[in-house]
C-alpha cells in the first residue's frame, strides 16, 4: 500500500471556526487520514497523511471549498503515514505571531512578492539580496539556505522582536523562507510594516524548493513537524551542516529527548543516542518516565500526570 503526506496552509477568513475544526476533524477520520491540523478565524494550517486515495479525496475535498481553492499543496511520498492520530484543534491564529493588534500582517492585505523556487534559486548569490530564514533555532540548527541569516529564536512569536536586529538590511531585497511557506506570510507583512520596501517569499518554501529547484545551496535537512523529524532536500550539493550535541561530530539527526518532561529538540549522533538511550543528558536517563528509545527519537505525547 501506498502512502502520502499533505503540507499546506491557506490564508482564508473562515466563520464559525471552531465548528469548522470540529466538523472538519469527523471528515478526516471518515476517511482515514492522520496528522496535525490548525484551524483559526484566519485560516487552514495543516499536515495529514494516510493512503494516496484518502490524501487525494482530501484534497479534492478542501479544493472543492472556494475559500480553499487556491490552496498549495506540497505533496511527499512516504513508506508509512507521518503521524499516529488524526488532531484538528481551533486556535487563535495558524501561525502564533505574538501580536496583539495582528491586523497589520493580515497576508490577504499585505505579504511579500512571491519567488518561485527557481526563482529564489537564481537570486540567492546576487550581492544586494539577504536570505532570511523566519524559523526556530531547532529548525535552522538542523539545515538552512548557505549564507541566510538566522535569528534567536525559540518560537515565531519571537519573531516580531527581532525586527530592530534587521535594520541595516532596509536598503537590500530580502527574500525570506520557512518550511512550507506559511511563516513567510506573516513575517514579510511585519518587515514591510517596519518600512522594509523590497521584501520577497519563496512560494511553498523549503519543501517546495527541493522538489522543483533539486534544493541546490540548502545545506543540511529540513525539519517536519511529524515522525519523520528531518527530511532530505538537497540533492544538487547536500552538506551536513549540524553537530551532536553530545560529543560534537557531524551528524543531521535530530531527536526529541526520551524524557517526557524535558522533550527537547536536538541533534545526536546514533552511538550517543545508545549511550544516553536518546536522552539529552544522563539527568535525563534517569527520569522515571523516560520513553523508550527505538533510534527514531520519535514519541507519542505522553499526557503528565500528577
Amino acid at each position: 500500500m501506498k502512502f502520502q503526506t499533505l503540507l499546506y496552509y491557506c490564508y482564508s477568513p473562515i466563520a464559525e471556526a471552531e465548528q469548522f475544526a470540529a466538523d472538519h476533524l469527523a471528515f478526516c477520520k471518515s476517511i482515514g487520514l492522520v496528522g496535525r491540523i490548525i484551524v483559526a478565524d484566519e485560516g487552514l494550517n495543516g499536515t495529514v497523511s494516510g493512503t494516496v486515495e484518502a490524501c487525494q479525496q482530501y484534497m479534492d475535498h478542501v479544493l472543492a471549498d472556494e475559500r480553499f481553492a487556491k490552496t498549495d499543496f506540497k505533496i511527499d511520498d512516504v513508506e508509512e503515514p507521518s503521524f499516529i492520530k488524526m488532531h484538528c484543534r481551533y486556535k487563535s491564529e495558524i501561525v502564533h505571531s505574538g501580536l496583539r493588534d495582528t491586523s497589520i500582517i493580515d497576508p490577504n492585505k499585505k505579504t511579500g512578492k512571491y519567488l518561485e523556487p527557481t526563482e529564489f534559486r537564481d537570486m540567492l548569490n546576487d550581492e544586494d539580496v539577504v536570505v532570511l530564514d523566519v524559523r526556530s533555532n531547532y529548525e535552522h540548527n538542523l539545515g538552512k539556505f548557505k549564507n541566510a541569516i538566522t535569528l534567536d529564536i525559540e518560537n515565531f512569536r519571537d519573531f516580531p522582536e527581532q525586527i530592530n536586529q534587521l535594520a541595516q538590511y532596509k536598503d537590500k531585497k530580502i527574500m525570506t523562507y520557512c518550511t512550507g511557506g506559511i511563516k513567510c506570510e506573516k513575517a514579510s507583512a511585519l518587515l514591510l510594516h517596519h518600512g522594509f520596501k523590497d521584501v520577497y517569499q519563496l512560494h511553498g518554501g523549503i519543501i517546495k524548493y527541493g522538489k522543483e529547484a533539486d534544493g541546490k545551496d540548502f545545506e543540511g535537512k529540513c525539519y517536519v513537524f511529524d515522525n519523520r523529524i528531518a527530511v532530505d532536500v538537497n540533492k544538487v550539493n547536500p552538506v551536513v551542516l549540524s553537530t551532536c550535541r553530545n560529543c560534537g561530530t557531524k551528524t543531521d539527526k535530530m531527536i526529541n529527548c526520551a524524557n517526557p518532561e524535558c522533550n527537547e529538540h536536538f541533534t545526536q549522533c546514533d552511538a550517543c543516542g545508545e549511550q544516553l538511550l536518546g536522552c539529552c543528558s544522563e539527568v535525563c536517563t534517569t527520569h522515571p518516565r523516560r520513553r523508550i528509545y527505538d533510534g527514531t527519537g520519535y514519541y507519542v505525547k505522553v499526557p503528565h500526570v500528577g
